[in-house]
């Protein structure tokens, strides 16, 4: 006998707002099945306030609440049975991140979380990211978001170290991030991969999975170090109006999209890897997943 139920995970990032909505199939006495069902993006770029102002402003707060009433509604049409919001780097930095959270929670009966970078790392690794790795090999995951990077290295299919750096898009376009933290980076990273012979990277993140696609790889394919760089001075050899006109990127996308691919390489570089693989997992994925497993847990 099968069993449907809908779960739906709120990821609010410093580059935009996604509500992901996901299937979860229970079959008898077989693992239940994780698929997606349906995602929304709303382009609300918070941390070009929070990481210039400290604060989130009063157009901002009003576009959230309406987004938060947008998404009650998909979910009520989906029928979803349980939801968790999540927000990162830009809310936990603003000042009046916690007021923001009591006033969408006041205005449309949302409850927003705001989850540090070890809670995030951990959320994500709650994915089906380790029936990816394999046993024998060492890789480093790198989710790449708006406001920082988190890394976590996994070696015999373990978690061996995580960190998260405040490294991100937004950041970086705003001119935020100073050689210091680059250099910070640059040693963790050396410093945790140093005894491991071969590493390949696991990115996860909108500009990675926007990269893939655009590589026109099959599924299960890595992208090559070479491809990356050669990718990088592509993107870059185009204005930002012909990113989005001849490109087809988004928007919102468009300019994040060099500093996220400039992250990714200069972590290839530093771990030593020759590819980069890009499973279509993140932040949403694990919040369904560890939502589920919230809701099968005895009480």
């Amino acid at each position: 006998m099968i069993e449907l139920k809908k779960y739906a995970a709120i990821d609010i990032g410093s580059n935009a707002i996604r509500l992901l909505v996901a299937n979860v199939i229970e079959v008898e006495g077989r693992d239940p099945i994780f698929r997606k069902s349906s995602l929304v993006r709303v382009p609300i770029r918070l941390g070009a306030d929070v990481f210039k102002s400290k604060r989130i402003s009063d157009e901002n707060i009003e576009r959230m609440i309406d987004t938060m009433e947008a998404f009650k509604l998909l979910m009520r049409s989906h029928k979803v049975v349980a939801h968790k919001a999540c927000a990162t780097s830009a809310m936990r930095e603003a000042e009046n991140g916690e007021e923001v959270v009591k006033i969408i929670k006041k205005k449309t009966g949302v409850q927003i979380g705001i989850i540090d970078g070890k809670d995030e790392a951990a959320i994500i690794a709650n994915t089906d990211l380790k029936s990816l790795i394999a046993t024998d090999r060492s890789y480093l995951y790198v989710d790449v978001g708006g406001g920082s990077t988190e890394f976590t290295l996994y070696s015999g299919g373990e978690v061996v170290n995580s960190r998260s750096f405040k490294l991100g898009t937004v950041r970086l376009l705003e001119g935020l991030v100073g050689h210091s933290t680059w250099y910070e980076v640059e040693s963790w990273i050396k410093e945790v991969t140093k005894g491991h012979a071969k590493i390949d990277l696991i990115g996860s993140g909108g500009n990675i999975n926007k990269i893939f696609k655009l590589s026109g790889k099959k599924e299960g394919k890595p992208l090559t170090y070479f491809y990356m760089v050669s990718f990088y001075e592509f993107l870059q050899s185009y204005t930002y109006e012909e990113r989005v006109t001849e490109l087809g990127l988004n928007l919102d996308r468009a300019d994040v999209i060099i500093p996220a691919t400039r992250i990714y390489l200069s972590a290839m570089k530093w771990s030593r890897s020759k590819n980069i693989h890009v499973p279509k997992i993140g932040l949403s994925d694990g919040i369904v997943k560890s939502l589920y497993n919230d809701k099968k847990e005895p009480v």
